[in-house]
């Protein structure tokens, strides 16, 4: 079965890097995966998004017109991919960037305050870690710890010092969602 999703947001963002991210923990899981990156010509505060497929067989076409599931980080993002999720899909959205209600009944919405939430672990620059995370949990796609040791294995060298936080982050997400599961019941 294979699943769909696009990451989007600005340049800075990280909305590559989350892609990547699951991208590696599927291959590191021994999933099919694609992973298709588009840059805006600006680079840093320019649009970037990228498409992923995950799936038990070969993937037969990386490209995607209407993604299971899309992550939008700010509100140009919400508005071009919300509309193109598949019916039944799932769209998760920075809710610390777009205040407007979710415009369509047809697909399942999930808005963590991602930036909010990732200061809290030290640094708005995890908001796209959260945002991963939230993914997961509404979509169980593959298990978190999964995901910990694609970061672990793959989080440039750079960054290594930023593990905890964005395994915190990640957790964070998923909590976020779980808690709003239980608020549901």
């Amino acid at each position: 079965m294979e699943q769909s999703i696009i990451f989007s947001g600005f340049g800075g963002q990280g909305a590559l890097f989350a892609g990547q991210l699951l991208t590696y923990a599927a291959v590191d899981a021994g999933m099919h995966v694609t992973w298709i990156p588009s840059y805006g010509p600006e680079m840093r505060g320019g649009t970037a998004h990228c498409t992923v497929v995950i799936g038990d067989e070969p993937i037969g076409s990386p490209l995607v017109r209407n993604p299971d599931m899309a992550v939008a980080m700010n509100l140009p993002s919400t508005d071009k991919y919300e509309p193109l999720v598949r019916p039944g899909g799932l769209l998760v959205v920075n809710a610390s960037l777009v205040q407007r209600p979710p415009a369509r009944e047809d697909i399942e919405t999930i808005a963590p305050p991602a930036n909010a939430m990732a200061v809290a672990q030290g640094q708005v620059r995890l908001a796209n870690v959260v945002l991963l995370g939230a993914l997961l949990a509404a979509r169980e796609l593959m298990p978190l710890a999964v995901v910990e040791r694609a970061l672990a294995a793959h989080l440039p060298e750079r960054h290594q010092h930023l593990l905890a936080a964005n395994i915190a982050a990640l957790h964070a997400g998923a909590r976020f969602v779980r808690a709003q599961v239980q608020a549901a019941r």
